[in-house]
């Protein structure tokens, strides 16, 4: 085999190996992206789960959520929370919210909070909902 047609093999599998691996980035972006926007229906069927200790309307064990989303913690009148949270300085995002669901002693050691939503599918549906129906 020429050298010349060794360097176009060689050109040709560095253009196929850096076409799969930007596939393979705008295939996860994409994934992330519609994972992030949620279902706020069946989220709200997950909620229900969540009613052990919280509230749209009203404090629980948990903190009332309506308006959770853009609300700085710890800040829910009339709620004893723990001074990890209430000194936390965060601010209600979805990307917080994401992290607080995984873990939120990992986010806020020494909170109360301490149920986990394992999966990702179901922290965005999660989320949707408190976004769209916990105004």
């Amino acid at each position: 085999m020429s050298i010349e047609r060794n360097s176009i093999i060689r050109r040709t599998a560095r253009q196929l190996w850096t076409a799969r691996l930007v596939a393979a980035l705008l295939t996860a972006m994409w994934c992330s992206a519609v994972q992030a926007a949620g279902d706020a229906a069946r989220g709200a069927t997950l909620y229900q789960g969540c009613e052990d200790c919280h509230s749209i309307a009203k404090n629980d064990v948990g903190p009332l959520h309506r308006g959770v989303v853009g609300r700085k913690a710890g800040s829910v009148p009339d709620y004893a929370y723990s001074p990890a949270l209430k000194n936390s300085d965060i601010v209600w995002t979805e990307d917080n919210l994401d992290k607080w669901l995984t873990n939120p002693q990992a986010l806020v050691p020494g909170t109360k909070m301490f149920f986990q939503v394992n999966s990702a599918k179901d922290r965005g549906d999660l989320i949707a909902f408190l976004k769209e129906r916990a105004k």
